[in-house]
Order: C-alpha cells, then structure tokens, then sequence
C-alpha cells in the first residue's frame, strides 16, 4: 500500500441520495450517485402559498414612466459639471445608439426589481432604448413573483429564525419546472422563464420584466451562481439545468456584446459580481476570436463603486477605446431619473 492509500485509506461504499423532481404526490425521489462526500438531504419543504407570505414591495409603490407624468423640461435643471454632466452624457450617448441601431444592453441585479423599476425598464424597451437584458437569479425570482403575485422582498430576518426563508411554494416549484423544461429543450434561463410565464396565469404580466422582453423578441440572459438563490435549495432544483441554461445565456449575452462595437452602451445597474465578471469574459472571448470590439460606453450605477464594476466594467473594456461612466446613487432615483432624462430629449430632438 502506497503512502496515499495509507493516508486515505479504503474508499467506503459513498453514494448518496439525490432529490429528483417531487411526484404529483409531493414525495421526492432519490437516485444513488457516487461521491465520497455527504450532502445534505433535501426532503419535503414547510413550504407557504406565495399570496400568504408579507412581501416588502408590493405594484401600488411601483414608478410609473415618464410619459404618465408632466415634468417640463428637466435637462436644463442639470449643471454640465462632475456627475451631472457624466449623467447628460450617458444620455446623449444612449440616444446616439438608439440612432444608430447599436446594442444597448441592461444588466441589473435583483434589487433594480425589487425596488419596482420594471414598469420603467419595460416603458424604455417600448422605445427603442433596450436591445438585451441580463441579470442574475435573484432577478427573474424577484420578477417572477412580481408577475404572479404583485408582491415581492419577503422581510428575511422575521423569516429566517424560524427556518420560513424563501419557501414560498409557487417560486421555487414553478421556477425550477420552467428552467428545467425549457434547458431540456435547448433554452436558456431567461428564454425558459419567459416563455412559463407567457403561458401561465401570472396575474400582472404588465409589470413583469423578463416576460415583457420574451414577448418582444428581446434577449433576457440569467447568469446563475448556485446556491445564491431560494430556489436552489427546493427539491425540484436540478443543477445540470442551471448549470447548461446559465451557459446558453453566456453564450447569447456574448453574442448581443460583440454589438457593442462602434456605438454601443452596456449598462451595468446593483450586480458588484457576477455581470461584471460575465461581462469581462465576454469582451475577452469576443477578441479572442478576432472580432472587433471598440469604440462603445460603459456605465456603473450602484449605491457604491465597487471594485470589479469599476474594473471589469468601467476601465478593462474600453481602455484605449470608449468611456466608462460611474454614477454613484440609489437605483429607485437613478434609473428613473436617467429613464425621464432620455424619453425628454429624445421627444424633444
């Protein structure tokens, strides 16, 4: 015996239960697997119905777009001096690319919706000014139960002690049904939740973001990390599904991002992680195979300006070529404050 046979020792019988889809009967199946480490069992949940669960957010504090307002004429209330003339150029440039039919691409983490943005994202994709969306799991979670329930943001220290954190019962059954029927049928996350919900009974499908992009052909992409997000810890979670769909939708994110090129704008709203790390690979994999990519803007609208956004989003890309825009605020002023911004002048041009 070798010394790391010694050390080791003979490899026990390892195999471990799996959970498989719940049976119309709500019991969860097990597959054996071979892993020489324990998991944690996921049985049947104490879950709630989603309507039951006290929600933070609910669609009568949502924003409403500019054109339900009468607000005169706001760009000349702006000095052309440090962020505000950084603010007046963002939008020149987003009306610039709207022009010319470059790509204008929206990544946002799930606060942007929680925070009920979607009915101004959506006003702005019904003008021209958003060619892709991307987000992270905490963005179609947030969106789904907006869509199906007018609700969202569960109060997370009241829920947690009593172990009540992110089981309502239509999130995690009904979102991990669509993921993992669409990805078995080649789609990504996005297209796969967009579509479940384009055929479900979602109550408010107005003010659902990922399901107005599906019904208007524009591309939604979902980049996970698994174990983020309440739904992975359902017993229908299946993380192959997660796993492909998050790489579909890199692949379709990478391709909307080589649109970029001579005119474009990726904007970069509440992820400090995963999209500029998404997006960093993007730009570098387009290059990679000898395409152009130069000449576009990058902007970063966040509480702070964190590390990653301000490198991977706001500097690496556009060295030497295009500009990178900070823009330091809260998403509930920010994104309507730029959203006014952009259907003003362009309306007045």
């Amino acid at each position: 015996m070798n010394a790391l046979s010694r050390a080791v020792g003979k490899r026990a019988d390892t195999s471990v239960d799996q959970p498989l889809v719940t049976s119309s009967t709500g019991e969860v199946e097990y597959r054996r697997l071979m892993s020489k480490y324990e998991q944690f069992r996921i049985g049947p949940l104490k879950d709630y119905p989603l309507d039951s669960r006290p929600s933070k957010v609910e669609r009568k504090d949502f924003a409403h777009p500019l054109a339900d307002l009468n607000i005169g004429s706001l760009r000349r209330c702006f000095p052309r001096i440090l962020a505000a003339e950084d603010l007046l150029d963002l939008v020149d440039r987003l009306i610039e690319a709207r022009r010319r039919k470059r790509a204008i691409i929206w990544g946002y983490g799930g606060h942007v919706i929680k925070v009920g943005l979607a009915p101004v994202l959506i006003d702005l994709m019904g003008r021209g000014f958003v060619t892709a969306l991307a987000t992270n799991g905490a963005g179609i979670i947030h969106d789904f139960e907006i869509g199906w329930a007018g609700k969202t943001s569960e109060d997370v220290d009241l829920a947690l002690p009593a172990g009540e954190f992110g089981m309502a019962r239509e999130t995690g059954q009904y979102l991990n049904r669509a993921i993992s029927e669409g990805v078995d049928r080649g789609l990504g996350i996005g297209e796969s939740v967009g579509e479940f919900l384009a055929t479900s009974k979602a109550r408010y499908p107005q003010d659902c973001l990922v399901l107005q992009a599906y019904r208007r052909d524009i591309p939604c992409s979902v980049h996970v990390a698994m174990g983020t997000d309440i739904i992975h810890y359902h017993p229908d979670a299946q993380g192959k599904a997660f796993g492909e769909g998050s790489m579909i939708d890199f692949r379709i994110l990478t391709h909307q991002v080589e649109s970029l090129d001579d005119g474009g704008v990726f904007l970069n709203i509440g992820s400090a992680v995963i999209l500029p790390e998404i997006f960093l690979k993007a730009v570098t994999l387009i290059r990679n195979a000898g395409s152009r990519l130069e000449d576009f803007t990058t902007a970063n609208l966040d509480f702070i300006q964190h590390y990653r956004p301000r490198m991977n989003v706001l500097t690496r890309p556009v060295s030497g070529s295009g500009r990178g825009i900070a823009l330091t605020g809260h998403h509930e002023i920010m994104v309507p404050l730029l959203a006014a911004l952009l259907i003003e002048r362009s309306e007045n041009r």
